[in-house]
């Protein structure tokens, strides 16, 4: 009986070993590229209770508050001790994230994410429209996706729809459904307020297009066209002070900003800039669906 039971704990002990190196070999990062993805970038008070936290190119923010944080985007998987130590710098508990966002379910804005909600505890909310990328890590997406995670799976706590609210403290931020370059990309609005004035700041989803074929080739996303003409309708007319985005190169974050520089939030007022980025994108879609 001894003997039995002695082989039936060896049998699960390895069939848990097994288990756990499939586990561990079912998420793989695609090769970075891009060195500015991983280039350290020193943190920065952008306005008010808003910083920059993220990354040379990856953006990443956190909005504080006495009741907590909200940690939008988190890079790639090797930024999650980055991130930290960028939030202690700047005198914020890293245990005091509370709330989790992303601006898209790719794995250059969530490759931590799953990490840090372990790490602090936060709620992470998702665009419900991603909410399947975001659960297999990756694999349902339609550019890189596959038999294997890109980004490790993140539970969800919270499903967003189109202007829905996230509330933190004082904090109140509306998510506007931005899709396109995913299927629930998504663009975040809310109000910071310093010493001086108040600020409407836009963390924007820029709606850039990565296939290189025709939109209706794309048969894991057939409404792709249909969504990037909503988004590029819809983002043309967005009030705001301030615009940011998921990659600080689409707004300038280097020509804006240096390392070092005082508190400078006017810096960032730049609507030419936006509308530029914008039409951009516009004219990308527009000779794209004169393909045949």
């Amino acid at each position: 009986m001894r003997k039995h039971i002695l082989q039936l704990s060896i049998v699960m002990l390895c069939l848990v070993h097994t288990a756990g190196n499939t586990y561990a070999q079912s998420v793989k990062e695609p090769r970075t590229t891009d060195p500015n993805w991983t280039k350290p970038y020193p943190p920065f008070r952008i306005a008010g209770n808003l910083y920059y936290v993220g990354t040379y190119d990856l953006g990443c923010y956190l909005i504080t508050s006495p009741q907590g944080h909200i940690l939008i985007n988190t890079g790639l998987a090797s930024s999650a001790s980055l991130l930290k130590a960028s939030i202690e710098s700047l005198g914020f508990k890293f245990s005091d994230v509370k709330i989790l966002l992303t601006t898209q379910a790719h794995h250059d804005h969530n490759g931590a994410m799953a990490a840090i909600k372990k790490m602090t505890g936060a709620k992470f909310m998702v665009n419900e429209k991603d909410a399947e990328v975001v659960k297999d890590g990756g694999r349902s997406d339609y550019f890189s996706g596959g038999p294997v995670s890109t980004f490790q799976p993140v539970a969800i706590d919270r499903l967003l729809k189109n202007n829905d609210m996230v509330k933190l403290g004082d904090n109140e931020l509306t998510m506007l459904h931005h899709p396109g370059h995913t299927k629930g990309s998504c663009s975040y609005l809310f109000t910071v307020k310093d010493e001086k004035r108040s600020y409407r700041v836009l963390i924007a989803n820029i709606p850039s297009i990565i296939i290189n074929g025709k939109f209706s080739e794309v048969k894991s996303y057939p409404g792709m066209q249909q969504d990037y003409a909503y988004t590029l309708k819809a983002m043309k007319d967005i009030p705001f002070d301030i615009w940011l985005a998921s990659h600080a190169s689409q707004f300038d974050l280097q020509g804006k900003h240096k390392p070092g520089a005082t508190y400078n939030p006017t810096a960032f007022i730049d609507r030419e800039g936006y509308d530029a980025a914008i039409k951009q994108w516009q004219g990308v879609y527009d000779e794209k669906i004169k393909e045949k």
